[in-house]
């Protein structure tokens, strides 16, 4: 088969789509910007129609008529998840989705599903924690809290499926995105753990699973009428955004890990076999027989963001500024907790810290030891994958923080490891269009070659060992102190 390929991201904050040659380059991308909705104290939601279907519908057009009528070969699809839209039979939505792990609604369903089946088994058998990641919690919170809601709940969809159910009519989730749905899949086995999920969503029709690299329908008639695309086109089953952004750059193989600098930090190690390790999440990949651990802190560029706005300067200056600062911000340490932590962690009450301020701290040193603490932070998760045996052989940097070079530096000198950079970093979209090649039959992975590697300083690497040890201690040591000031701030929004 030959044409154009079709690649649609839904994303947090935004949402990117690319148009690809068959040798997998981009022709064209498109973006949305989108808020998030935050109804409450650690509620997190989406509109699907205004957010993710509006996104996709308005992608879609720019790159169509980029394409110049030119054929296309297929659509491969991908969003923010785990998340939770419960739908009717026709798929329309009956409320806001559930947003992924930063929502933290269903703690109370978290504590009782975890006496209920217990924590050493969902572990065993889903190969994670049950967390505000998980799925289950949520749709047990849903049944607790919005009983007619989910009495009228005939599908359990995320933005991935969501978008392949109105543009096929096919209700199917991919095998990754379903081993996040703890404790309803079975990571062993390779599909629904049919007697959890009875136990959790009593009644609850459970979608098809498929995996990210299969056709899962084609565009019919009614979607054609409503996006342009063309009746007949195939699109994939869809999978979770980090996964997809894995696959734009090349990770595949085990011992491969994804970095990836975002909003959040996330990582994407490829495993030959489940691993669970407490304080990580262990999943399907995106291709049969395969496995991965991640891991995503709560805050990266989140709290990069926040110094930029805090102190009035550009990103640009910051980074001129900081990279002036030598290794330790002149003796200045910063924990990037600012909204909890997720991985390894999984403390929801941890906090932000900065330590050993001074009056003659500048925003160079503060931007230099925000950077610094969130590559402590990354090296503490990869410190986790090894523990529970996937060390890391190759290590690929993706996301807007690779921009201007200091942060990959820094994370490299402080892990001690080397990273490749690609020449294409537009993220999931593009991992979609190339999920898109394969489940076709083409092959489009030529098409983002690895453009720099960023490579550890000695002498850095020898300071960071002291400055790291200082930084996993000061967590313990000021935990006590922050989980007391979190309490404050949730009475203080009451």
């Amino acid at each position: 088969m030959t044409g154009l390929l079709l690649g649609v991201d839904i994303g947090t904050a935004g949402s990117k789509g690319v148009l690809v040659d068959p040798g997998g380059a981009v022709l064209a991308r498109s973006v949305r910007e989108h808020a998030v909705s935050t109804p409450r104290p650690g509620w997190f939601e989406h509109d699907a129609e205004t957010v993710w279907w509006a996104d996709f519908t308005g992608i879609v057009a720019d790159l169509l008529r980029a394409a110049e009528g030119r054929p296309l070969a297929g659509l491969g699809v991908s969003g923010i998840g785990p998340c939770l839209l419960p739908a009717d039979a026709e798929g329309t939505p009956l409320r806001p989705a559930i947003l992924y792990g930063v929502d933290t609604r269903a703690s109370a369903e978290i504590v009782a599903l975890n006496e209920q089946l217990g924590a050493d088994e969902i572990l065993a058998r889903g190969g994670s924690p049950l967390t505000s990641q998980a799925v289950g919690p949520k749709v047990r919170w849903l049944a607790r809290h919005e009983p007619d809601v989910f009495a009228r709940t005939e599908k359990l969809l995320m933005a991935s499926s969501f978008l392949v159910h109105r543009l096929t009519g096919r209700y199917v989730l991919d095998h990754h995105s379903a081993s996040q749905c703890t404790p309803m899949y079975d990571l062993v086995a390779g599909g629904w753990a049919g007697d959890w999920a009875e136990r959790v969503a009593p009644g609850l029709p459970l979608p098809e699973l498929l995996w990210p690299t299969e056709v899962a329908g084609e565009v019919t008639s009614a979607a054609s009428a409503l996006t342009g695309l063309p009746v007949g086109l195939p699109v994939t089953a869809g999978t979770v955004d980090a996964w997809a952004e894995a696959t734009s750059v090349g990770v595949r193989e085990p011992g491969d890990v994804m970095v990836m600098y975002g909003t959040t930090m996330f990582l994407v190690q490829v495993l030959t076999e489940p691993r669970p390790h407490p304080g990580l999440w262990g999943t399907r990949g995106v291709v049969p027989g395969s496995f991965t651990l991640a891991a995503g802190m709560a805050t990266s560029g989140a709290v990069t963001d926040w110094l930029r706005k805090l102190v009035g300067a550009s990103f640009a200056d910051l980074v001129d500024e900081a990279a002036s600062v030598p290794a330790g911000s002149r003796g200045l340490l910063a924990l990037p907790y600012f909204a909890g932590e997720r991985t390894p962690l999984f403390d929801p009450d941890a906090r932000g810290v900065l330590a050993g301020l001074t009056t003659s701290h500048g925003r160079a040193e503060l931007y230099r030891a925000v950077l610094e603490g969130i590559a402590y932070g990354v090296r503490h998760n990869l410190e986790a994958m090894a523990a529970a045996g996937g060390a890391a052989g190759r290590l690929v940097a993706v996301g807007g923080g690779t921009k201007g070079g200091l942060w990959t530096r820094i994370v490299s000198d402080v892990t001690g490891l080397p990273q490749q950079i690609p020449a294409e970093t537009i993220g999931a979209c593009l991992g979609d269009a190339l999920l898109a090649a394969e489940a076709v039959g083409m092959d489009a992975s030529r098409g983002n070659p690895i453009a720099a590697t960023v490579t550890p300083d000695a002498g850095n690497r020898a300071r960071y060992e002291e400055f790291y040890r200082h930084y996993r201690a000061l967590y313990e040591t000021t935990a006590e102190t922050a989980h007391f000031l979190a309490a404050q701030q949730r009475a203080a929004t009451v």
